[in-house]
């Protein structure tokens, strides 16, 4: 066991010392904590239900300052009235507002899919395209939101820079950017393109059940030895364990 540099590291027993930290030594360092989360979430996955890319493209934009689990609620209804683009894209506001309502921002919500749908009809035919460059032009999508579907939809690599997915990378030490594009760049020089996609989810799983942005439950985390951030919270066993989700949000 390593103490840790820092004010506090009196108080830590495990982690590392990043000053002393080579290049090569963070990527191995890196690529063995999504080893150990890969084995800590053998089920990890997009957390959003979805069938085909039309389905991932309109439940990720939905899914912004709301929970999965509400999107997923809302899902069977609102793709058995408009079940592709074209169908979307002729919808009734008032009678899409009422479906998505209960995922807040309603109104914003209902334009964003109405104009996300018309793009998608006028410029690609009503199918969803599978290059970032394209997915990008879209009304209301990013480069996160259009990771997510390259990744889960079209099987194609991509980094997922969400705010867990930000906070656990500089909470490992990875790297120190804020920024999601340069997060993105800097993450994914660490790791091989094929391991893309899955790295993002065992990020965002254990964002969501063990490395809090408040209160991260640092005593039963899997990667604490490899973790410079330990001890930001708790570190007794038990106190920690009662931090635990068994799932993502609620």
């Amino acid at each position: 066991m390593v103490a840790l540099r820092g004010p506090s590291a009196g108080r830590r027993t495990l982690g590392v010392v990043l000053d002393a930290e080579t290049p090569t030594g963070l990527v191995r360092r890196a690529r063995k904590i999504d080893r150990v989360l890969a084995e800590t979430y053998p089920d990890a996955r997009c957390e959003l239900d979805f069938d085909n890319p039309f389905e991932l493209l309109v439940v990720t934009v939905l899914s912004a300052q709301t929970t999965d689990k509400r999107v997923n609620a809302v899902r069977p209804t609102l793709f058995a009235a408009y079940p592709d683009a074209p169908a979307m894209a002729a919808a009734e506001r008032d009678k899409l507002e009422q479906i998505v309502g209960p995922l807040g921002f309603f109104r914003a919500k209902t334009e964003s899919l109405l104009k996300l749908s018309q793009a998608l009809v006028e410029r690609y035919d009503g199918q969803v395209p599978a290059r970032l460059e394209d997915l990008v032009t879209l009304p209301g999508v990013g480069r996160k939101t259009a990771n997510v579907v390259l990744g889960n939809a079209f099987g194609i690599p991509g980094i997922t820079v969400d705010t867990h997915f930000g906070r656990l990378a500089r909470r490992f030490g990875w790297t120190d950017e804020t920024d999601p594009v340069k997060v993105e760049h800097a993450i994914g020089a660490l790791f091989p393109k094929r391991d893309w996609t899955m790295l993002s989810h065992h990020l965002i799983w254990h964002g969501r059940r063990i490395c809090h942005s408040r209160n991260p439950a640092c005593g039963a985390c899997p990667v604490a030895h490899w973790c410079p951030a330990y001890g930001e919270g708790p570190t007794d066993p038990e106190a920690a364990a009662r931090l635990v989700k068994t799932e993502g949000r609620a």
